[in-house]
């Protein structure tokens, strides 16, 4: 079964790198037209040079109001994919509020205000579109070390069902994948540690962590008309983590 999204227009968010930047590699190869977002000048500025034909688009999603101005300029998509989030391990005995407040920004408040502004514009036009959150396996099982981050993707789960339940009537479907750990460079970043990964490593009945383009598969497929019935689902991609 082929999956295309060719000639859509798709809204990445966290663009700059790991499954972001994997997702607009393979929407590019696919002929859709791709808007990628990102904070980093620098990373958007390579990826505009790797692939020419993005619509580049920076800004800190954690600034609610540059993000609306930002957002409000372009047409309506076909697609979103609110990918970009942050994580941090801290005990719940030592969590700061900078981190919190970081994971918050990113992971929960800068979703919403995306999809509030992607949602309107897709209704406008009539679009009916596709959403889709990345989220995470941890938004289901608790981790060590990880109760803001858990507790930020938990939410992402639940705005996930709500906006499915209001945007049903506009023919807008919003799902959402929760992977085990990625082996992006932010998942090498907390993860690399033997002492942090194996514990987790022998709860996944596969045996490993995951491989981006095992996200983006499954994102592609979400997004795509071969799922024109499906909203309001989470869908794990964590090698059987959450069973055991």
């Amino acid at each position: 079964m082929e999956v295309s999204l060719k000639g859509k227009k798709v809204l990445v968010t966290g663009a700059g790198r790991g499954i972001g930047k994997d997702l607009v590699e393979t929407l590019v190869k696919q002929g859709a037209t791709v808007y990628a977002l990102t904070k980093t000048e620098e990373m958007l500025e390579k990826l505009k040079s790797e692939f020419p034909s993005i619509i580049p688009i920076l800004v800190d999603l954690r600034d609610w109001d540059a993000s609306e101005k930002a957002l409000e300029q372009l047409p309506a998509m076909d697609c979103l994919v609110n990918n970009a989030g942050v994580a941090d391990m801290q005990p719940i005995t030592e969590v700061t509020k900078d981190s919190f407040d970081l994971i918050f920004d990113i992971n929960v408040r800068a979703l919403v205000n995306v999809t509030r502004i992607i949602s309107k514009k897709m209704i406008e036009a009539k679009v009916h579109g596709s959403i889709v959150n990345v989220s995470s396996v941890s938004a289901q099982k608790s981790v060590k070390n990880l109760s803001v981050y858990c507790t930020s993707k938990a939410a992402v789960d639940m705005i996930t069902r709500c906006s499915a339940l209001e945007l049903g009537e506009h023919k807008i479907r919003v799902n959402a994948v929760n992977p085990t750990v990625v082996w992006t460079q932010m998942g090498k970043d907390l993860w690399t540690d033997p002492v942090k990964s194996t514990p987790i490593l022998n709860r996944i009945p596969l045996g490993r962590f995951a491989e981006m383009e095992e996200v983006t598969n499954v994102i592609l497929f979400l997004l795509s008309n071969k799922t024109s019935m499906t909203t309001g689902e989470t869908f794990l991609i964590d090698g059987g983590y959450s069973v055991s």
